[in-house]
């Protein structure tokens, strides 16, 4: 174990000793700090200490030429003193080195979100486009709570909907609460970044005349389904989802009722039909060997989607402005205005809550003002 004066001069001229594969340089006035001399030139700075144990440890500070002697010094100094102080540099850095990539962590998120999720798709739709791109080469203790709130905070100015930012805040809060439950990382940098607020509920609803209209434009569409699932929609109060994946064997057009065995919320529910759902689905074409009640006519699958014939649709109706999703809203108005209570068409529309169903609470109050006003037309009163 030889020793030296170390300092900037001999370290720039230090060798391994002839015939040895490496010659480590102690210094002779600070216990534990070396240059390691290669037999193929390279020379590196280390820092040896003997930890809480006993064990004999060593620290790489750095190569020499990447950093001054000073600099590997001071290096070496402030690890024999976190030593000496009861700490353990090495085995830090090498816990630290341990801690996974986000890939990683994203990776066994996925797997796991495979086995139970009904919406895996987007789940894994979020995570590669929008997670994965900035912090997959990350590892978890590198994520920090500020650069992961300014991260959300240019995705909203990137114009991406409030609604959809909040999603990729969630999935990626969820990442680090899988983590904490495998045992990999205990901290949660998404936790405390504060949710935007924003109001989501849309509350466009069609009146009597749009929906006439637009289903006037639906029965010129080349899609010959798009008409029946649009007008269903109306009735039924259903989601899109729920509609496109219906199948025979759960309606029973004589009890005029539609069982729905997965909901959005995980629960099963009947859909009361109206004699027009009911006339509308008599009409529906039947294929051997399908149960599904609106197949992709080519594959006999459900439907995925029918977006094309929906927009042209909507646009030669004038009423770009809806989506699918209003047609439910406009079911649920209709209940309503027809004297069904908040309870009732909470129920037909499978709300988990009553508060999802508060939202067209301004219906009913129209109609309660309609009936004040029936009341006060039999007074006669000027």
């Amino acid at each position: 174990m030889p020793k030296a004066k170390l300092d900037a001069a001999f370290c720039l001229t230090a060798t391994c000793i002839e015939g040895k594969r490496k010659t480590d340089w102690y210094s002779d006035s600070m216990p534990g700090f070396l240059i390691e001399c290669r037999s193929t030139g390279l020379k590196t700075y280390y820092q040896r200490y003997h930890d809480q144990s006993g064990r004999l440890r060593q620290m790489k500070i750095a190569a020499y030429g990447d950093i001054t002697f000073e600099n590997a010094k001071k290096a070496a100094q402030k690890i024999r003193s976190e030593a000496v102080l009861g700490g353990d540099p090495a085995g830090r850095k090498e816990k630290q080195k341990a801690i996974p990539l986000y890939a990683d962590l994203a990776e066994q998120h996925l797997a796991q979100a495979k086995t139970y999720q009904r919406s895996y798709d987007s789940t894994e739709r979020i995570i590669n486009n929008h997670v994965l791109p900035r912090w997959g080469k990350k590892r978890l203790d590198e994520i920090k709570q500020q650069d992961v709130a300014k991260w959300l905070a240019d995705k909203r100015a990137g114009g991406l909907a409030p609604a959809t930012v909040e999603k990729i805040r969630t999935m990626f809060s969820r990442s680090f609460v899988l983590a904490k439950q495998w045992d990999i990382y205990d901290r949660n940098p998404v936790q405390d970044v504060p949710r935007l607020k924003f109001n989501n509920a849309r509350t466009r609803y069609l009146t009597a005349e749009e929906a006439k209209l637009l289903l006037m434009a639906c029965d010129c569409s080349s899609n010959q389904l798009l008409k029946p699932i649009v007008h269903l929609l109306l009735l039924t109060g259903a989601r899109k989802s729920e509609l496109l994946m219906a199948e025979w064997k759960h309606i029973d057009l004589e009890k005029r009722t539609w069982h729905l065995p997965m909901t959005k919320n995980g629960k099963s529910r009947h859909v009361p039909l109206s004699h027009a759902a009911v006339a509308i689905m008599k009409k529906l074409p039947r294929h051997e060997g399908c149960s599904y009640l609106l197949p992709d006519s080519r594959t006999l699958k459900p439907l995925k989607d029918f977006k094309t014939s929906w927009q042209k649709a909507r646009k030669e109706a004038g009423l770009e402005d809806v989506c699918v999703h209003t047609l439910r809203h406009t079911a649920a108005s209709w209940l309503i205005g027809n004297g069904a209570d908040i309870y009732i068409t909470g129920k037909i529309l499978g709300h988990s809550s009553v508060a999802s169903t508060t939202r067209y609470a301004h219906v009913a109050n129209d109609s309660l003002l309609s009936a004040v006003d029936a009341g006060a037309t039999m007074l006669d009163v000027d």
